[in-house]
């Protein structure tokens, strides 16, 4: 599918964004507008500090999953990655605030990855190799 693929997730991430906020997380979005933007956000902050943030946690993430062999610890470094971009996201867009700081960005990266994940694999766009998972 391609950029087009990419392109048809965009408004899919806001609406879960949205969804998101429905929790009792600590995130709060202004309006839809606001999560498009945000969503986009994510998306670019994923692109551009994926390499960056794996080359920082890689050494961390080497010695504590002893080199990939203890899958849940790969987990929590990815997990770890993807709440920084969406803190990161949350201080840069007005309109999208972590209520419960860290905590909010923790638990709100882990509802958002989930959400998102299963209802992009339900609306058949998961096929999409336009991502930071090419980058991987």
């Amino acid at each position: 599918m391609g950029p087009i693929g990419w392109l048809l997730q965009w408004p899919v991430r806001a609406l879960v964004l949205l969804m998101v906020t429905g929790l009792p997380l600590g995130v709060e979005m202004a309006n839809f507008r606001t999560a498009l933007w945000s969503a986009v956000v994510i998306g670019l902050l994923g692109t551009l500090l994926i390499v960056p943030l794996k080359i920082v946690l890689g050494l961390p993430w080497a010695v504590a999953s002893l080199g990939g062999l203890i899958a849940p610890v790969s987990w929590l470094f990815n997990w770890l990655i993807t709440a920084v971009l969406f803190w990161l996201a949350a201080q840069l867009i007005n309109g999208f605030t972590l209520k419960n700081g860290i905590a909010s960005a923790l638990f709100g990266a882990v509802a958002y990855g989930v959400i998102s994940a299963l209802l992009i694999n339900a609306l058949g766009l998961a096929d999409v190799d336009f991502t930071r998972a090419a980058v991987s």
